[in-house]
């Protein structure tokens, strides 16, 4: 019935599939195990010859996780088998997060089988769902289930193509376990090799490419606030030349590395220099409400920072992709201009454009060299007050975060190195030099989250020897523990640096503002809250699950050996984890 790239015939349907995992080029395989899927199973490991591997988890929210942080840090999607119904439910929480940070991702399921007469009794009923795809379909870009093997080579190339297509995200391709477990009868056509996987991306249209244009050239001080850009190739070096070229400050909404923060023209994390602005560019944004307010977190209300006569304009991709369930869009900023389509060609575009329009033009020439010298200067200045600010409570412990991010640096400063997630409530980023579009894909999106994303980053940089270091939450790690274990059974190198305040301290926030607002005792906010009595030992659960744990380390003059040492193993190629403990406030 036809050979495969290890010239062995197919016997089976399920061989199909691994066929079509080899064509699209798929590295690794995350899975949790499961009957539903022993087919796929089967013919991975004896016809596909292990290639790609499979990489055991202990969780199905790991496995999706590991490929959200891979898709993230390598631009390249993984493969995730989830086991039929009941896995997939493991594994929501997950799929909806890489839907709302635009991963690609290419996720398989069993269900059935749906032949009632091949069920087994009670378990292939209870594990099987009418329409499984059902269960996840508002937070995917598309699911289909195949009646036939005819029908999977063109909706497994179908499902590549809407993955890949930005914006990107996960897609759902569910495989009935009596289709993967019949024998192949006869020869099923691949898609030719010759064709393309991935549509062409969106240019915007000029007109409003011209506009932006226009407008930039016009106005006194502008913004350009990038979010998803920096995920593109070229994007971060797109944002650096614009920003030069115009002379304008730029916000870093930091779903992607977009622009490096040391940087003169960076004005990220510094609100009170948006007051001034009066045109901001939104670049692929899906949320320019967060970096342009200011939150009163025990009211609710947020309070804009520019100006009410700013002007705001955008390119990127708008209401394509909305979700039709969920709130993941947030709120609508009205714009004078939204130009849509792919800030790969649309940056460049525009950068060209003006460099054209400023060309000749000594005025305006000058005007934004003024302005350089103007943002240049208000960027030194405050980088100067991050460093002075980082300084209170220095010696204290346990130690603050900036001590912490601080003497992380120290120790890493010197590698190539890879921040996979968590910044420390952004102490990262007014600390280290991110001068490199690889050096963080991006924040986390929530709590149980990112020891797997972190390990899909470490993946991903694994070949590149670089040095991955994820600031671990404490509380994260509580919910997937068993994560570790993948880690060392793969040799995953990462360095994990505990950021252990021994709470769900975002919420234990939120009850002392309760406690507050209402005149309640701000003494009981830490019930249903803390981590402590008994304090979870990470070091030494890192050591139970194979990965070299040191901690608690509590003393700031002790980390850095610490650090140092778990360097080195590191550098061997494992994993490693220091538990540092932090304050609360």
């Amino acid at each position: 019935m036809g050979r495969n790239t290890n010239d062995k015939l197919r016997g089976w349907q399920s061989d199909i599939i691994v066929d079509l995992i080899k064509r699209y080029e798929f590295e690794y395989i995350a899975m949790n195990p499961g009957a539903s899927f022993r087919g796929l199973h089967d013919s991975i490991v004896n016809y596909g010859m292990e290639d790609p591997p499979m990489l055991l988890c202990q969780h199905e929210e790991i496995a999706v996780q590991i490929a959200h942080g891979y898709a993230k840090a390598s631009g390249k999607p993984m493969a995730v088998i989830l086991h039929n119904l009941v896995g997939l439910l493991h594994a929501t929480m997950a799929i909806y997060y890489a839907y709302i940070d635009r991963v690609p991702m290419f996720i398989m399921g069993a269900t059935g089988p749906m032949d009632e007469g091949k069920r087994r009794p009670h378990i292939d009923w209870t594990h099987t769902a009418l329409v499984q795809g059902n269960a996840i379909r508002d937070y995917v870009k598309w699911d289909y289930q195949p009646y036939s093997i005819d029908g999977v080579p063109e909706s497994f190339a179908r499902a590549y193509s809407v993955m890949t297509t930005q914006p990107q995200g996960p897609v759902y391709m569910c495989y009935d376990a009596g289709l993967q477990e019949a024998k192949l009868e006869r020869e099923i056509p691949l898609p030719p090799a010759s064709a393309v996987p991935t549509p062409s991306p969106m240019m915007p249209d000029p007109r409003a490419i011209e506009a932006i244009a226009d407008k930039l050239i016009a106005c006194d001080m502008p913004l350009l606030m990038p979010e998803y850009v920096g995920r593109r190739e070229g994007g971060f070096e797109n944002m650096v030349k614009l920003a030069e070229t115009i002379g304008a400050g730029v916000w870093d909404i930091a779903n992607a590395l977009n622009f490096p923060n040391k940087h003169p023209l960076c004005l990220s994390l510094d609100k009170g220099a948006l007051k001034n602005v009066d045109l901001v560019v939104g670049l692929d944004c899906k949320d320019v409400e967060k970096a342009t307010r200011e939150l009163n977190s025990t009211t609710r209300e947020a309070v804009p920072v520019v100006a009410d006569n700013c002007d705001w304009v955008e390119m990127g991709f708008a209401e394509i992709n909305m979700s039709k369930w969920s709130m993941d869009y947030c709120r609508m900023q009205p714009c004078s201009v939204r130009a849509l389509g792919d800030t790969s060609l649309g940056i460049p575009a525009l950068t060209d454009m003006l460099e054209k329009k400023i060309s000749g033009n000594s005025a305006l020439k000058d005007k934004i060299a003024a302005r350089k010298k103007i943002i240049g200067q208000r960027h030194d200045e405050t980088w100067a007050k991050w460093q002075q600010d980082a300084q209170k409570d220095w010696d204290a412990a346990p130690m603050t975060t900036p001590r912490l991010a601080h003497e992380v640096w120290e120790v890493i400063k010197n590698e190539d190195w890879v921040l996979t997630a968590n910044t420390l409530k952004h102490q990262v980023r007014k600390m280290w030099d991110f001068d490199k579009p690889y050096r963080h894909p991006g924040i986390e999106l929530g709590t149980a989250t990112q020891i797997g994303m972190s390990m899909g980053v470490a993946l991903a940089h694994k070949k590149h020897g670089r040095i991955v270091v994820d600031l671990q939450p404490d509380g994260d790690l509580m919910f997937d523990a068993g994560a570790l274990w993948v880690a060392a059974k793969y040799e995953i190198p990462m360095l994990i640096v505990m950021y252990n305040n021994r709470a769900y301290y975002n919420d234990w926030e939120h009850q002392i503002r309760m406690a507050r607002l209402r005149g309640t005792d701000v003494e009981k906010a830490h019930i249903g809250m803390d981590l402590f009595g008994p304090e979870p030992d990470f070091g030494a659960l890192a050591r139970s699950m194979g990965v070299w744990g040191e901690g608690p380390v509590e003393d700031p003059k002790d980390v850095r050996g610490a650090l140092e040492r778990a360097l080195e193993v590191v550098k061997s190629g494992k994993p490693a984890l220091v538990d540092t403990i932090t304050r609360h406030r």
